[in-house]
């Protein structure tokens, strides 16, 4: 690459995150509604139908119509949704949800990715909410990092889970133990994906799930299969189960940590055990990776100062390293994602070494 053409590149950088908010404006004002319900409809009758000065909302579609959203007549100054037409609305909310979470629990705090670099925590939660601690604690007192982080999370668990319960094997009768479940949505997702007879699954999550995760599984009509034990993972993990599943949670530490997290599953386990993991990852080829562009910089700046998700190999290389033999690895083939899909899952299904 070139000099020139590398200083062509800096230019995206520079202004991604006006393009950001530009585009999520558009829709966070009702403008992209609007046109949906009245197209024709001149800046004049934008403005006056979403409350802001035509001038401001003009401005706003320019790059719109740059990016061919959205069209403009040229003779009525009438505006149009042109490539947004072509979208389903169900299919937009994927990425309008990814947006809303990276404005709520990203944008801001990425001003002091710097800092929390040096300092190993994120520096933005402590400067913009007065709170000392990671993002996973900040939304149990700050109903606004909550309700953008719970709705993404939700809609996630609810396209990722039928792929990872496709391709993990869970024995008739097994006594399962959703590690760091939260509100028990994957305990859930497991016996009504994976049923049989005698099936018991146990989420494990701080003390203070305990209450929402109850309510979840009564109103879904489990409760008499899933239960609730609160703890901390790196204090001890309860025994007593066959299968241990630890979805969207070792991305979240350093590999010290995960060392500690797989030993705490490892020594919890009879040997035979069985542990599946679910994690987003790196394609093996860095280059070719679409997650590397967001999660470094968001584990690092905004949720917990450390961790961020690996290549599939590290992570099972990682795993033998602390006594699980691999059964089974699986990656998400990019091309059978949503083309607007930012990260990449991975399986790996282990047992504990005799």
């Amino acid at each position: 690459m070139t000099a020139e053409a590398t200083l062509a590149r800096f230019r995206e950088y520079m202004v991604g995150p006006a393009r950001f908010m530009n585009l999520l404006s558009c829709f966070e004002l009702g403008i992209v509604d609007h046109l949906r319900a009245k197209p024709g409809s001149t800046a004049e009758e934008l403005g006056a139908a979403v409350g802001a000065k035509a001038a401001a909302v003009e401005q706003m579609l320019f790059l719109l119509v740059k990016e061919g959203f959205v069209a403009r007549d040229g003779t009525t100054g009438g505006y149009a949704l042109d490539a947004l037409a072509e979208v389903d609305e169900l299919d937009l909310r994927r990425p309008l949800e990814f947006m809303d979470k990276i404005k709520v629990t990203t944008l801001r705090q990425l001003f002091y990715l710097t800092e929390s670099v040096r300092e190993g925590k994120p520096v933005g939660l402590r400067e913009l909410y007065g709170f000392d601690g990671d993002l996973y604690e900040a939304m149990t007192v700050h109903a606004d990092l909550r309700a953008s982080w719970g709705r993404l999370m939700d809609s996630v668990t609810a396209r990722i889970d039928p792929w990872f319960f496709d391709n993990v094997d869970i024995p008739a009768g097994s006594r399962v133990l959703d590690l760091a479940g939260n509100t028990g949505l994957g305990a859930i997702h497991t016996v009504k994906m994976k049923p049989s007879p005698g099936l018991r699954v146990t989420t494990f999550d701080l003390p203070g799930r305990e209450e929402a995760c109850l309510r979840n599984f009564r109103e879904q009509g489990v409760a008499d299969q899933c239960s609730f034990i609160g703890g901390d993972v790196f204090v001890s993990v309860p025994t007593g189960f066959d299968v241990v599943l630890i979805k969207h949670f070792l991305n979240m530490f350093d590999k010290d940590e995960v060392f500690a997290i797989l030993d705490g599953v490892r020594d919890a386990l009879e040997p035979g055990g069985q542990v599946h993991v679910l994690v987003p990852i790196y394609s093996e080829d860095i280059k070719d990776s679409c997650t590397v562009d967001y999660y470094p910089s968001f584990f690092l700046g905004c949720a917990t100062g450390r961790g961020g998700p690996q290549k599939l190999s590290t992570f099972r290389s990682w795993m033998r390293e602390r006594g699980f033999t691999i059964t089974n690895t699986l990656a998400q083939h990019p091309a059978e994602l949503p083309p607007d899909a930012l990260p990449l899952q991975g399986i790996l299904s282990a047992t504990k070494t005799a």
